[in-house]
């Protein structure tokens, strides 16, 4: 029988031995698996702050121009934004919507160079509500004072800001569609276009699969634009982005954003 007694002794010491190590040696019965309430809500909301560097940002360039903005419905959006929260630019706010196989990251260099042209840039990294982003950054711009505004998107980017645009009031001053779809994943940019009122610029490749075909039904079927034109590139494949590779194609798309956006 003594031997008996002294096996729950012996566990009962292990555990208490294991309790300890767990808790640090903390006071208190509140176990778990180190420090107190207060500092893990202190350590998720220091979590909570970090930056989105979108997969390309260094930590600096991540701690300046890596903002978020709320949906109407609250939903927080991330977003690129050169000169950071505070819309740092004078001149027009330019929304930028990414292809569906990228992030903010693939208009990087482009929204660098805006920025440095003036404009108060927002490159949207969007969680999958295309139009409703739109329409927040657009909210987003103008608070922040910018007095005209345009919009240029990529492929589903592209279908977006035109499917977003006549929901906007007003409308934006300028839109650019590059190899944008007509239809893409419950957004209809051929039933938005016959809306619109603004001044809009297509642009897509010849071997570019069907896109091409799509800028040009796009750019026929928008009637009440102030003007509608289409930049059809022959001999060319590259797609959304990847167009303005081109000196010529960017030169002619910073020309139509000049026009408006001044």
């Amino acid at each position: 029988m003594a031997a008996v007694l002294r096996v729950p002794g012996f566990l009962c010491a292990v555990t208490l031995l294991a309790a300890v190590s767990l808790t640090g040696c903390g006071g208190g019965g509140s176990g778990g698996t180190g420090g107190s309430g207060a500092e893990k809500a202190a350590d998720a909301s220091e979590e909570a702050r970090q930056p989105d560097d979108f997969g390309c940002l260094t930590s600096a360039e991540a701690e300046a121009a890596s903002i978020t903005f709320k949906s109407a419905d609250s939903t927080e959006i991330g977003g690129y934004m050169p000169g950071g929260a505070s819309g740092a630019g004078t001149g027009a706010g330019i929304i930028l919507a990414h292809q569906s196989d990228g992030t903010a990251c693939q208009w990087k260099d482009k929204a660098d160079e805006l920025h440095r042209a003036g404009y108060r840039v927002l490159a949207v990294n969007s969680a999958g509500q295309e139009v409703s982003e739109i329409v927040a950054a657009a909210g987003y711009l103008r608070g922040k004072g910018a007095k005209k505004l345009l919009s240029m998107g990529a492929s589903k980017g592209g279908t977006a800001v035109l499917t977003a645009a006549p929901e906007l009031e007003p409308q934006p001053d300028a839109v650019v569609s590059l190899s944008a779809p007509t239809l893409y994943s419950g957004m209809n940019a051929l039933g938005a276009v016959p809306k619109l009122t603004a001044p809009v610029l297509y642009m897509a490749a010849e071997y570019d699969e069907y896109f091409g075909n799509d800028a040009k039904t796009l750019n026929r079927a928008s009637t009440k634009a102030a003007e509608h034109k289409l930049i059809y590139v022959k001999g060319a494949g590259e797609h959304g982005v990847a167009l303005l590779d081109s000196l010529e194609n960017w030169a002619a798309v910073r020309a139509f954003l000049k026009k408006y956006g001044s």
